[in-house]
C-alpha cells in the first residue's frame, strides 16, 4: 500500500499521461489579486431527495475544495434541510419537488408538503423556479441523489433543454443516465455534455443504444465507449472501471492513474465535482481570464478537463484507502482534495508573479 503522503508516482504513469495532465494544467487558473468571487467557477448540483442527501453534498465539495468560487444544490426542501447541517459552505435551494411517498400519508408528513399544490406538481412550473438561475452558473452537475421519482426526472429533463439553450457544459451521472437511456435524444449531439456511468450504468446505456458486448471482446478495451459517445453524436462519456476510458467517439484518453481498492458508495460523486470545476476552469480560460502564450482549441480542453477530474478523483482514492484500507468511506475522499491537486499538478501558482 502507498504512503499516504507520497504522491502517485510518474513511474506509474504512462508517457501519454503525463503528457496530458501537462495539457491539463494549463486549465487550472492562477490565484491573481485581480480576480473577483465567482470567476474561478460557479457549480450547481441538481439532485438531492428524502432517501439521498449524501451524493449532492460529496459532488458540490468536490468541487469546492478543488477551487471553485462558488457551489450550489438544488434540492427538495427536505433534502435541502440536512444538507445544509453538513456544511455552511455550500448555497442550497431547496427548490426541487418530488411526489408524495406515500399516498397514505397524512397531509403535512410528506417530504414535500405542498406537492397537493399545482405549483409543486407540474414540472414546468418547478422547472420554471430552476431555469433562471442558470445565468448565474458556468456548469450543471445533474444526477447526484436524484432518484427515480417521476417528477424530479421530469424537472430535470426541462432543465437540461434550457441548459442546452445556454450552452452551458453538464455532468450527467446516476439517475440522470436514466433519462438517457429512456430518451437518448436529450442529450444527443449536446457536445457540453459528460455522461460518467459506472460498470452497470454503462452497460444500461449501451443496451439502450444497441452496443453489443461482443465489440468489446473483438477489438481494444476503448472500442465500446468510443461507439458510445458516437452513438449520441459526440457526447463525452467517461466509463468508470479500473481504468477510466474516456471518449468523444473521436478522442479517446486513458487515465491510468492508481486509485484505492475499496469501492464505497459515493466516489463517484467526488469525480462529477471535480470535473465541473474543471469545466468551470476551461470557460474561464478560453474566456481570456488571464494570459496563456499558446492557447488550445475548444475541442481538445473539453477532454482535457474530464481527463483533470478523473485524475484527481483516483488519486484522492489511493490517498484515502492508503490512510483508511477497507473502511475508506466517500467522505474520506472529499478530505484528499487538495492532496491530491498538489500531488498531480504542483504548485500551479509558482510563477504567477510573471503573469
Amino acid at each position: 500500500m502507498s504512503s499516504s503522503g507520497t504522491p502517485n508516482s510518474e513511474a506509474s504513469m504512462s508517457s501519454a499521461t503525463k503528457e496530458i495532465l501537462g495539457r491539463v494544467r494549463q486549465l487550472i487558473p492562477p490565484m491573481l489579486e485581480r480576480f473577483h468571487k465567482g470567476q474561478m467557477g460557479r457549480v450547481a448540483v441538481i439532485g438531492g431527495s428524502e432517501d439521498y442527501t449524501g451524493a449532492p453534498y460529496f459532488s458540490a465539495m468536490a468541487s469546492a475544495r478543488l477551487g471553485c468560487d462558488l457551489s450550489h444544490v438544488i434540492c427538495t426542501p427536505t433534502a435541502a434541510t440536512v444538507i445544509k447541517t453538513y456544511s455552511p459552505n455550500l448555497m442550497v435551494h431547496p427548490l426541487m419537488r418530488s411526489l408524495p411517498s406515500s399516498p397514505a400519508k397524512p397531509a403535512g408528513e410528506d417530504s414535500d408538503p405542498s406537492t397537493a399544490c399545482k405549483h409543486d406538481t407540474d414540472p414546468s412550473e418547478i422547472a420554471s423556479r430552476i431555469i433562471p438561475l442558470l445565468s448565474r452558473l458556468h456548469v450543471l452537475v445533474i444526477g447526484p441523489g436524484l432518484g427515480r421519482d417521476p417528477l424530479m426526472q421530469k424537472t430535470v429533463a426541462l432543465v437540461i433543454q434550457a441548459a442546452k439553450k445556454q450552452n452551458m457544459p453538464m455532468v450527467l451521472d446516476a439517475d440522470a443516465l436514466l433519462l438517457i437511456c429512456n430518451d437518448p435524444d436529450l442529450v444527443r449531439g449536446y457536445q457540453e455534455a459528460v455522461l460518467t456511468p459506472n460498470v452497470v450504468e454503462f452497460e444500461r446505456l449501451a443496451k439502450a443504444l444497441n452496443i453489443e458486448k461482443e465489440v468489446a471482446k473483438e477489438g481494444k478495451e476503448t472500442d465500446r465507449v468510443e461507439r458510445l459517445a458516437r452513438e449520441l453524436g459526440g457526447v463525452m462519456v467517461l466509463q468508470k472501471g479500473g481504468k477510466d476510458y474516456l471518449s468523444n467517439g473521436t478522442v479517446t484518453y486513458s487515465v491510468d492513474l492508481e486509485g484505492g481498492k475499496k469501492r464505497s458508495g459515493g466516489q463517484g460523486d467526488t469525480l462529477t465535482g471535480s470535473i465541473a470545476t474543471f469545466l468551470g476552469w476551461r470557460k474561464a480560460y478560453h474566456e481570456g481570464l488571464w494570459d496563456v502564450k499558446h492557447k488550445m482549441k475548444e475541442e481538445e480542453t473539453a477532454g482535457l478537463a474530464v481527463f483533470g477530474g478523473s485524475a484527481i478523483t483516483r488519486e484522492c482514492s489511493r490517498l484515502a484507502f492508503a490512510k483508511r484500507g477497507r473502511s475508506l468511506q466517500a467522505s474520506d475522499l472529499t478530505d484528499e482534495v487538495h492532496t491530491a491537486f498538489l500531488n498531480i499538478f504542483g504548485e500551479v501558482d509558482e510563477d504567477v508573479s510573471k503573469l
